[in-house]
């Protein structure tokens, strides 16, 4: 069979590269893909871009594609997938109704009050005199979130009323996420220990994948600016056996319940973005609709089972009975970024050692805003790279991430020093 992925980032070479090891799947087309997915075995990219809906579908039908993939949120939102079905062809991901899990933070905060689904307390606005006023009327710090989608980057974490305020007046009257941030939602902050919690859908059914953590802030120690994700590690060791069945009975069984009570069909990945309480009792900080980045390229390099069968499963009515298999060691993901990311960066520079880990099984470098120029990888974004090893324990899987990273070279790279050090210091104290 033919599978088309869309996106061009580390998730979607990920996806592209565990699809093709399925003995089903002859090629993997990416659309537009990167400079990994370029050098990639039984894989092809084609110049067509995610936000080109007409396009994507001719693409699929002018080469047979028998299951598309979605990657990034944003053609989700606009509704590719009701695209795909209306033509016929089969494309994994949620409708727009469904996307607006995400493509909306008030929409996603009223479906879990309205299903008792546990989150923190919240207000929308579109007002900045009633959100200053609701601002000052709450315990600090508070969570000021633009509404629509912000690449990751429309969430701030406000300690004082002053940082608030300026995050008011950036969404609401700056135009900081353009209508993105025309609505804001504040809500109370949750404290405990944050963990991505993903699964397959298929309207009714939830298959777990692998529990992982991300690390949002650009700096070490969980400081500075948000990101779309420094690194991450799967699994999570704050999701415990009686966390997971938590999990899933009052988040994920839950939310799938509740979408097919409001007349909402999801198929596709759900992802719960979560905060564990010292009870382990799980709060939803977010939803996405699509597998989260970089939390993807570990959970996907610990999956030992053919993820073309399983999502399959969803068209046909088999995930009830499907099996999932991982390996047993814990795999890190150390995301090498361009200097300035998450502000402005320069494109071009020439990366190299992207041979680091060619014969290593146990180790790969997944690529995300890279290109091909003259015969070069450039970075080509933010993000650029993701290392990503296993190992015996959290420690040895980072300690060989790092190894990786210290191999590969570009003017400007940087990445974070301390990734997985909840699982690492939670294994030293324990």
């Amino acid at each position: 069979m033919k599978v088309l992925v869309i996106g061009g980032g580390g998730r979607e070479h990920a996806l592209a590269w565990k699809a093709a090891q399925s003995p089903q799947v002859g090629e993997v087309l990416v659309a537009p893909g990167n400079a990994g997915t370029a050098a990639e075995p039984r894989m092809r990219n084609v110049r067509v871009g995610t936000a080109d809906l007409d396009a994507l579908v001719d693409l699929a039908r002018r080469e047979s594609v028998d299951l598309t993939i979605v990657g990034p949120e944003q053609p989700l939102a606009a509704g590719v997938v009701d695209r795909f079905d209306a033509a016929g062809l089969r494309c994994f991901g949620p409708t727009a109704a469904a996307a607006r899990l995400e493509s909306s933070k008030a929409f996603a905060k009223g479906f879990l009050a309205r299903h008792g689904i546990p989150t923190a307390d919240y207000r929308s606005f579109t007002s900045i005199d009633e959100a200053r006023a609701y601002v000052r009327a709450r315990a600090l710090p508070v969570v000021v979130k633009a509404d629509g989608l912000a690449a990751g980057k429309g969430v701030v974490i406000a300690r004082t009323l002053a940082e608030a305020e300026e995050a008011l007046e950036q969404m609401l009257e700056g135009g900081a996420f353009g209508s993105a941030g025309a609505t804001v939602v504040v809500e109370d902050f949750l404290r405990g220990e944050e963990a991505s919690f993903i699964a397959v859908v298929d309207g009714t059914a939830v298959v777990p994948l692998a529990s992982s953590q991300d690390h949002k802030t650009r700096d070490d120690g969980d400081t500075g600016p948000n990101t779309g994700g420094m690194g991450a590690y799967s699994p999570a060791p704050v999701v415990t056996d009686e966390v997971h069945r938590r999990i899933m009975e009052e988040v994920m069984m839950r939310t799938v319940e509740g979408l097919a009570a409001d007349g909402i069909r999801y198929r596709g990945f759900l992802y719960a973005g979560l905060m564990i309480d010292a009870d382990g009792t799980p709060r939803v900080l977010e939803f996405n609709c699509r597998l989260g980045d970089p939390e993807t390229q570990p959970i996907l390099f610990r999956l030992r089972s053919d993820l073309i069968e399983l999502l399959s499963a969803c068209f046909d009515g088999s995930l009830p009975d499907a099996a999932v298999e991982w390996d047993a060691r814990p795999a890190v993901g150390v995301v090498m970024a361009s200097a300035g990311y998450p502000g402005s960066y320069e494109k071009g520079r020439v990366i190299t050692g992207l041979d680091a880990c060619a014969d290593d099984d146990t180790a790969k470098i997944f690529h995300a805003g890279t290109r091909i120029d003259d015969g070069n990888v450039v970075n080509d974004g933010g993000r650029v790279l993701c290392a990503v090893a296993l190992g015996r324990d959290v420690r040895a899987a980072r300690d060989r991430a790092y190894e990786l990273v210290g191999r590969i070279h570009w003017e400007g790279a940087f990445w974070r020093r301390d990734i997985g050090h909840r699982a690492v210091d939670r294994r030293r104290s324990g």
